[in-house]
C-alpha cells in the first residue's frame, strides 16, 4: 500500500521535526509522498519549510516526493494519514489569548485558561471543516490532530463530524517518560507511565521500568526537587513535599496553572507589565527559526526549534503512524474516546490514557475508577471541557459565558463576563458562529 502523510498547518515551525521523524522511520514506515498544506497567509512560511523539508530528504537519499500546495481537498487526494497542526489567527492571536485575561488579573493559558477556551472556539469549527474534507475525499485515512487544545479538539470532532478515524496527541507525556529516564538512568523506551486523566490535566498513576515499579522513587525525587519535565514554555516551581505525599501521583507540569495558580499568575503577570507574555517570546523565536530555515545550507532540524515548546510532537505523531502501520501492539499515550476505560467519565468523553495500537486503531487501557485525590477535579475539567465544545460548535454566547464561570482559572462569574464580551470583540474576525 502507498503511504502517503499530508501535513495540515505545513508552514509551522514544527514541522521539520516531523520530517526528521518520518525520515527516521524508513523504511519501517516507508512513506512515499508527503504533502505540507496551509493556508494563504501562510504560504510565505509554507514555502520556507518546502525548501529545508526538500533539502533534509535529499540528504537523506531517501525515495520520499514532497509537495507544498494552498489546495487542501488536492492534497488529500490519496493520503493514509493526515496530521493537522493549525493555529487559527496566529500568534497575534495567542497574544491576546494571554494579554485580556491578564489585563483583569487571570492567567490566559493559552490551552486551558481563557486563552485555551477562545483558541477551541477559533479552532474547532475549522477542524470540522478539514474532518468533512477528509471523510468525503480520504475516508480510510486517520486524522491524527496536535492542534490544542488537544482533548477539547478531538472530543469535538468524534462528537460532531461524520469522520471517526481521529486520534489526538500531545507531546506532555512523551515530555514526562523522558524526564523521568534521566533521572532513573535509563533509555525513555524502557519507562511506562500509567497515565490518568485529560488532555494537559493528566496524572501519572505508576511508573515502570522495563516492568518494575518505580513510582516511589521518583516521587522521592520530585520532592527532592532534582526532577523537571516542564516543556520549554513552562517555567517549573516544583512541587512541595506534603503535596506529593498526600496526592502519591505525578503531576504534569501544566498542573501547576491549577494547584500553584497564585505563583503561576503572578509570574505571568511580571511578563505581561513587561510586555513579555509567552506568545511575544514565541514570536521572535519564530522569527529567528524561519530567518534560520531561509539558509541554504541548512539540511537539518535546528537545535533550536527546542525552544519553541512542542519538542517530541513528532516523535509521538510517527510513532503512532509506524504502530499503526506495522500493527505492533505496543503502548503509547494518546487522546481517545472513553468508552469505559475510565468508569468515572462519560463513555463519549475523550480522555488521554495508555492505549494499544493496532491497524484498526488504538484500544485504550481500562484504568478504572479515578484516584479519589483527584476525581472530582476531573470531573469539573471535563466538564468544562465538554461546554466549550458545545459554545464552539453552536455559537451560543449564554454556553460559552458558562464554560467561563467553570473554568478553575477564572471562577468568578463577574470576570467571566468582562473577558468573554473583550475575547468575543477582539477575535471577531474568526469566530462567525457567534454573530
Amino acid at each position: 500500500m502507498s503511504l502517503k502523510v499530508v501535513i495540515i498547518g505545513g508552514g509551522s515551525s514544527y514541522t521539520p521535526e516531523i520530517i526528521e521523524g518520518l525520515m527516521a522511520r524508513h523504511p519501517q514506515f516507508p512513506v512515499e509522498e508527503i504533502a505540507l498544506v496551509d493556508i494563504e497567509a501562510g504560504e510565505a512560511k509554507l514555502r520556507i519549510i518546502e525548501g529545508l523539508a526538500k533539502r533534509m530528504i535529499a540528504k537523506s537519499g531517501l525515495p520520499i516526493s514532497l509537495t507544498a500546495t494552498l489546495d487542501r481537498r488536492d492534497a488529500l487526494k490519496g493520503a493514509t494519514y493526515v496530521t493537522t497542526q493549525i493555529r487559527v489567527g496566529g500568534l497575534d492571536a495567542r497574544e491576546k489569548d494571554e494579554r485580556i485575561p491578564l489585563s483583569h488579573g487571570v492567567l490566559g493559558q493559552e490551552t486551558n485558561g481563557p486563552g485555551g477556551v477562545f483558541k477551541a472556539f477559533r479552532t474547532i469549527p475549522v477542524l470540522l471543516e478539514i474532518a468533512e474534507d477528509i471523510s468525503e475525499i480520504c475516508p480510510d485515512a486517520w486524522l491524527i490532530n496536535f492542534t490544542n487544545p488537544a482533548g477539547m479538539v478531538t472530543e469535538a470532532l468524534l462528537k460532531h463530524s461524520k469522520h471517526q478515524k481521529v486520534i489526538g496527541v500531545c507531546n506532555i507525556p512523551f515530555n514526562m517518560r523522558t524526564g523521568i529516564s534521566e533521572v532513573l538512568h535509563c533509555q525513555v523506551e524502557d519507562v511506562e507511565i500509567e497515565f490518568i486523566g485529560l488532555n494537559h490535566f493528566v496524572f501519572g498513576r505508576r511508573v515502570y521500568v522495563r516492568g518494575e515499579e518505580r513510582t516511589a522513587e521518583v516521587l522521592e525525587n520530585l520532592m527532592s526537587d532534582s526532577t523537571s519535565y516542564s516543556p520549554a514554555n513552562i517555567v517549573s516551581t516544583g512541587w512541595s513535599k506534603a503535596f506529593l505525599q498526600s496526592l502519591r501521583l505525578l503531576p504534569s507540569p501544566y498542573h501547576q496553572y491549577y494547584f500553584k495558580a497564585q505563583e503561576m499568575l503572578e509570574k505571568s503577570l511580571e511578563e505581561y507589565a513587561s510586555g513579555g507574555t509567552r506568545a511575544e517570546v514565541v514570536k521572535q523565536v519564530e522569527k529567528d527559526l524561519f530567518e534560520k530555515y531561509k539558509m541554504e545550507t541548512l539540511e537539518e532540524k535546528p537545535e533550536e526549534l527546542e525552544k519553541r515548546g512542542g519538542a517530541f510532537y513528532s516523535d509521538a505523531a510517527c510513532n503512532i503512524m509506524n504502530s499503526m502501520h506495522n500493527n505492533l501492539g505496543d503502548i503509547q499515550t494518546v487522546n481517545v474516546q472513553n468508552n469505559g476505560a475510565i468508569v468515572d467519565l462519560p463513555p463519549e468523553a475523550v480522555i488521554e490514557v495508555n492505549a494499544r495500537m493496532t491497524r484498526t486503531g488504538p484500544k485504550a487501557m481500562v484504568v478504572g475508577k479515578l484516584p479519589l485525590p483527584v476525581k472530582g477535579a476531573i470531573q469539573q475539567m471535563k466538564g468544562f471541557e465538554e461546554l466549550v465544545i458545545e459554545a464552539a460548535v453552536s455559537g451560543d454566547k449564554a454556553v460559552a459565558y458558562q464554560a467561563l464561570v467553570m473554568n478553575p482559572l477564572v471562577s468568578n462569574e463577574e470576570v467571566a463576563s468582562v473577558i468573554l464580551e473583550e475575547m468575543l470583540e477582539a477575535h471577531r474576525t474568526y469566530l462567525p458562529q457567534f454573530r
